[in-house]
This record gives structure tokens, C-alpha cells and sequence, in this order.
């Protein structure tokens, strides 16, 4: 019968197709897209395979992993399709350069990343204790507050000069031998006062009491305060920001022990949301989730 109607078809003179039918147990699922790539730019519409999927970019996006983040529209199985996990980073730091760079795009030129992995041997707990979702979660915790410390890592030293005069505690036995005006905001967590200048100085083996003008002039020392601060400094807060994060407390308790007196308890719930905001997206880009207790 089949054969008949062939014949006929090609009798009228229309151009038929040649058709191989296959067992339907050999059917295959669609064809993968070329493999997802950690440094490759996806603009909208732009087509990736990960993980056995097809995905469709929504908008234009580097460093994303589909599955991950919702710039990426799942289009159905197609086999084995990609799983490029991304160029390795040399410095062992769970973020990458590219993540940090989609972090902060408008960054100033002085907080360099090279400086950031450069510091990092200074404390070496940070971002490398717990599971992969903590050490990714504090590593997010920790870039979170600083971008809202310094408007993105824009600025490298305290706006409002009218401060600077103010961080000079004369009641410490060795003063303010740098000027009583030296010891203003400074760095990715803006470090101030004679004292703090001191005890990070003290800790880091930098005589930043002597010469202050060092956090805005080195990135690697400008990130080593920061890092002082979060892995040795409880402030306001009953623990360090180190141990709020690995020990489960949550990044609300980070924002407690970095400016907790003037913005936890209701006492500013806009900069407190500021920073659960850019902490979400921050984790987002790592390809994790926030965990809880994230307000204070």
C-alpha cells in the first residue's frame, strides 16, 4: 500500500522526501548546544548546553551557571550535553576573577583582585573552612559588606571630610603621631580611628599607626585590614564576621558586628536591606544560596 502511494505521489510530480523510519526505541532527545562556558558572553537568546540541558540566556550574562541563576531559561533534555566547570583559579580563592569583576563592575582600579588573592595568606581560615557552600557564603558575606561599605569598591578612602579630625582617640598612651586628622575611613571595610590603625598595624606587622596613607596606597594592605576586621574583630556584635559564617549564625550577624549599633534593631532597616540585597546577588553569581538569618 505504501508503495503505491509513492508511486502515485511521484506521478504528480511532487518531490517527496526520502524517510528512513527507525524503531521508535532509537528516537534520541534534541541536539545539545555547544557547552556552557564560564568565560564566554551570552547575549539574550544566546544557547548553551550544561548538565544534560539545553538553556536559553534571557539577557546578556558571563560566569552564570544555568541552573543556577535565573538569567538562564531551561530548554529540555538533550542527552549529555555540557558541563565546562569554568577555567580553575589559581589562587585557590572560591572566587574567581571573573565573578569578582561581575561583582563589581564600576570598581575602582586601586581594589584589585590580585591584591584581594594576595592577602588572603594573611588569614588563611577565611573562605576555607566548612563545606564549599559556607566558604562560598562567607567569601559573599564578606564582599557584600564591602561593596556597601565603599559604594562598590569605588571609594578607597571616607567621603565626608569633616570626620577626619574626629578619629583621633587622645586617651591612647601613643596618640596619633600621624596627625590627629590621619586616621579617617580607609579601605574595603573603611578602617578608622588611631587605635584601629594600631591594633590591625600590630597584627599585620605594618606600622599603619606610623603611616596610615599605606591602606590607600597598597591594595594588598587596603584588603588585609579588611580582612583584620572580619576574621579578629567582634565591634558592636557579639562575634567576629568569620565566626558568624562558619559557625551558622548567619549573615545578619556580620552587619551586627560591622555597624550593628546604628542600623540593627530598627535602627536603619534601609542600609540593613542594602546589604542583604547585595549579599543574595553576590551568592548568586557563586552558584549557592544565602542560608539563613540574613537581617539583623
Amino acid at each position: 500500500m505504501i508503495k503505491r502511494v509513492m508511486s502515485l505521489i511521484a506521478a504528480l510530480g511532487v518531490v517527496v522526501a526520502t524517510f528512513v523510519f527507525l524503531p521508535a526505541s532509537t528516537a534520541s532527545a534534541a541536539t545539545c548546544a555547544p557547552a556552557w562556558s564560564s568565560s564566554a558572553v551570552y547575549w539574550g537568546g544566546g544557547a548553551a548546553s550544561y548538565n544534560g540541558h539545553n538553556w536559553s540566556a534571557r539577557w546578556w550574562t558571563q560566569n552564570e551557571r544555568p541552573g543556577t541563576a535565573e538569567v538562564w531559561a531551561d530548554q529540555g533534555a538533550c542527552g549529555t550535553g555540557g558541563t565546562d566547570p569554568g577555567t580553575p583559579n589559581p589562587s585557590g580563592f572560591v572566587v574567581s576573577e571573573a565573578q569578582f569583576n561581575q561583582m563589581f563592575p564600576s570598581r575602582n582600579s586601586f581594589y584589585t583582585y590580585s591584591g584581594l588573592t594576595a592577602a588572603l595568606s594573611a588569614y588563611p581560615g577565611f573562605a576555607n573552612t566548612g563545606s564549599d557552600t559556607v566558604k562560598k557564603q562567607e567569601a559573599a558575606a564578606f564582599l557584600a559588606n564591602v561593596s556597601h561599605e565603599t559604594g562598590g569598591l569605588v571609594h578607597i578612602v571616607e567621603q565626608n571630610t569633616a570626620n577626619y579630625p574626629h578619629y583621633c582617640d587622645t586617651s591612647q598612651s601613643y596618640g596619633c603621631p600621624a596627625g590627629q586628622a590621619a586616621y579617617y575611613g580607609r579601605g574595603p571595610i573603611q578602617l578608622s580611628w588611631n587605635f584601629n590603625y594600631k591594633a590591625a598595624g600590630d597584627a599585620l606587622g605594618i606600622d599603619l599607626l606610623g603611616n596610615p596613607w599605606q591602606v590607600e596606597q597598597n591594595a594588598s594592605v587596603a584588603w588585609k585590614t579588611g580582612l583584620w576586621y572580619w576574621n579578629t574583630q567582634s565591634g558592636p556584635g557579639t562575634m567576629t564576621p568569620h565566626n558568624a559564617m562558619v559557625n551558622g549564625a548567619g549573615f545578619g550577624e556580620t552587619i551586627r558586628s560591622i555597624n550593628g549599633s546604628l542600623e540593627c534593631n530598627g535602627g536603619n532597616p534601609a542600609q540593613v536591606q542594602s546589604r542583604i540585597d547585595k549579599y543574595k546577588a553576590f551568592v548568586q553569581i557563586l552558584g549557592t544560596t544565602p542560608g539563613s538569618n540574613l537581617s539583623c
